[in-house]
C-alpha cells in the first residue's frame, strides 16, 4: 500500500514506519518538519489540502500528537493534542478523500476508557469507551479520543479502524527519557496499592499497526497492550533496577493534586485484554510483561522475531 503517516516524527511515527517499509508498503511522512515527505499543519486545513494535492493513497495513518517533551501534569498539556484528535482528525480525512485513500487509522489509547479505578477488571473493546462526564476537565481528554474514533468509523467511504494502546516503553522511549529523568533524581513515584496500567513495547505497537492496516476489519477498535498490567510503581521501579539507576522516591498521591492530570493517571487502575488483537490480526506482544521488556532493554538482549509473513 501507499501509506500517508501523520505523525511520523513521533515515538509511534517512527517505529510505525520503519515497520511499514519492513513489510513492503511506501509512506510518506506527513508532519511540519523540514524532514517529512509531505510537509503541512494539520490544523491548517487549506494548508493541508494544498499540500496533498495530486498526491494518491491507498491508507493514512493518523499517529500524530503533541506529546513530545510533554510533562503530563496539568491539563492544558494535553490541549494541543486533543486539537489534533478532534480538528486534526476532521482535515486528515478530508486529506484521505482528497487522495483517493479508503483506509484510515488512528491512534488511540487505553484512557479513553475513563480515567480513574475500573476495578481490576480486563477491559474489553466492548466495554464503554469515551464515557462521559468524569469531570470537564477529564472529558476534554476523554472525548477527544471517543470524537477521534467516531469520525474515522462513520465517514463515509472510508474503513476506519483504531487501535488502542497501553502506555509506551521501550527503546527510543525508556532509555533515552525516563532513565535521564531516574537517574536525576526528577520522577517520583506513588505507591501502586493494587493499581495497574497496561503497557505495549513500541515495536509491538508498530507491528500492530501494520496488521491492522493489512486485514483489521473496518468499524473495529482493537486494543494493544502486553499481557500483564503493572503498576506505574513498579514499572519504574523495574526500570531503575534494570538500567542501575537510583530507585525513585516514593511521596503520597495527593501531593500530585497540583498536577491534576497526573494524579488521575496515577490514581487510575486501567487493564487493558488483548484477546482481539490475538484473534483478529494475529498480533501478540514479545514480551508478556513491561517488567520483563525493560530487562530485556537494559542488557542489548536481542528481541524475539515477528512471525513471518507467510506464518501469520
Amino acid at each position: 500500500m501507499l501509506v500517508l503517516l501523520a505523525g511520523a516524527s513521533g515515538v509511534l511515527g517512527r517505529r510505525a514506519a520503519d515497520a511499514l517499509r519492513e513489510a513492503g508498503h511506501e509512506v510518506a511522512g506527513l508532519g511540519r518538519g523540514a524532514g517529512m515527505d509531505v510537509r503541512a499543519d494539520l490544523l491548517d486545513r487549506e494548508g493541508l489540502l494544498r499540500a496533498v494535492d495530486g498526491l494518491r493513497f491507498d491508507a493514512v495513518v493518523h499517529a500524530a500528537t503533541a506529546l513530545s517533551g510533554r510533562a503530563m501534569a496539568t491539563h492544558r498539556d494535553m490541549a494541543d493534542t486533543n486539537r489534533l484528535r478532534t480538528e486534526g482528525t476532521v482535515n486528515l480525512l478530508a486529506a484521505a478523500r482528497e487522495t483517493g485513500a479508503r483506509r484510515f487509522l488512528v491512534e488511540s489509547m487505553m484512557f479513553g476508557y475513563g480515567y480513574g479505578d475500573h476495578g481490576g477488571a480486563l477491559l474489553g473493546e466492548d466495554d464503554g469507551f469515551g464515557p462521559r462526564g468524569a469531570n470537564a476537565a477529564l472529558e476534554r481528554h476523554v472525548g477527544a479520543m471517543r470524537t477521534k474514533e467516531e469520525l474515522a468509523f462513520t465517514a463515509d467511504g472510508i474503513e476506519g479502524v483504531s487501535l488502542r494502546f497501553g502506555l509506551f516503553y521501550g527503546a527510543g522511549t525508556t532509555d533515552t527519557h525516563l532513565v535521564p529523568l531516574l537517574r536525576g533524581r526528577k520522577l517520583p513515584v506513588v505507591a501502586d496499592k493494587g493499581r495497574a496500567l497496561s503497557w505495549v513495547d513500541t515495536a509491538d505497537a508498530a507491528h500492530a499497526v501494520v496488521l491492522a492496516l493489512e486485514s483489521g476489519r473496518a468499524g473495529q477498535a482493537y486494543n494493544i497492550a502486553d499481557d500483564a498490567p503493572a503498576g506505574w510503581g513498579a514499572h519504574v521501579a523495574a526500570v531503575a533496577g534494570a538500567f542501575g539507576a537510583p530507585a525513585p522516591w516514593t511521596v503520597p498521591l495527593w501531593v500530585l493534586r497540583a498536577a491534576p492530570l497526573a494524579h488521575a493517571i496515577m490514581a487510575s487502575d486501567v487493564r487493558l485484554s488483548n484477546a482481539k488483537a490475538r484473534r483478529e490480526l494475529g498480533w501478540e506482544p514479545r514480551y508478556g510483561s513491561s517488567l520483563e521488556g525493560v530487562r530485556a532493554l537494559a542488557a542489548g538482549a536481542e528481541r524475539p522475531a515477528y512471525p513471518a509473513r507467510d506464518d501469520r
